[in-house]
């Protein structure tokens, strides 16, 4: 089966790049925060390419108070003989089927959280899938959303990162510096938040690697 895992951060796809290399027909594409980036990424390399499934893939935040740091979540995006396999392969390799919101910044404290879960019930919220999902739709590839819980519905991230990034959505690494100047107490708040990554990414990578296993 030829798969594409798409990841919004290098971070993120770390963990799978070492499996994909023993893969087969599997490759990783890197397409960068926000809806426009993954849109522009996803649609060059489908001029090119034609694989037979996509995954958007990468971290996610909790608006479900149930779902917990490490946990897998996805949903596939029609009910196409392929995409019921999809779900089927994906809940056997230990995913939760879950309902996403696309947003256009992140959700960077519990009460943007919480109202994001009321307005739209959903169980996670990330902010590439719905750009992929509607490009895949247009070309007739089955596509599912997989996901890592980074922070839970019961917490703020550490800073605003809305506020650190570039017009491209990147991070602003100046920003971030006078960010953390100003208030360095949150330095130990931001490391923990980089170990909560490495572990998140390891866990969805777990995931990815036994659905795309033979």
């Amino acid at each position: 089966m030829s798969v594409l895992l798409c990841f919004a951060l290098k971070e993120e796809a770390a963990p799978m790049r070492t499996v994909a290399a023993h893969k087969p027909g599997v490759t990783l594409l890197i397409v960068g925060i926000g809806r426009r980036n993954a849109e522009t990424k996803v649609r060059e390399f489908l001029a090119a390419n034609s694989p037979q499934t996509v995954f958007t893939c990468g971290f996610a935040g909790g608006l479900n108070p149930g779902l917990k740091l490490g946990e897998v979540v996805f949903e596939t995006g029609s009910q196409s003989e392929l995409a019921l396999a999809d779900r089927e392969r994906l809940a056997a390799a230990g995913a939760k089927p879950a309902k996403f919101f696309c947003a256009d910044r992140i959700a960077t404290t519990v009460a943007e959280k919480k109202r994001l879960r009321d307005e739209t019930g959903a169980d996670a919220v990330e902010m590439e899938s719905a750009a992929i999902h509607a490009v895949c739709r247009e070309c007739g590839i089955a596509c599912a959303t997989v996901r890592v819980i980074l922070d839970q519905a019961d917490e703020n991230l550490p800073l605003d990162f809305n506020a650190l990034a570039r017009p491209d959505q990147s991070l602003d690494f100046r920003k971030l510096m006078l960010a953390l100047a100003k208030s360095p107490r949150k330095i130990s708040a931001l490391l923990a938040l980089q170990k909560k990554t490495s572990f998140a990414a390891k866990q969805m990578a777990a995931v990815l690697e036994r659905v795309i296993s033979p």
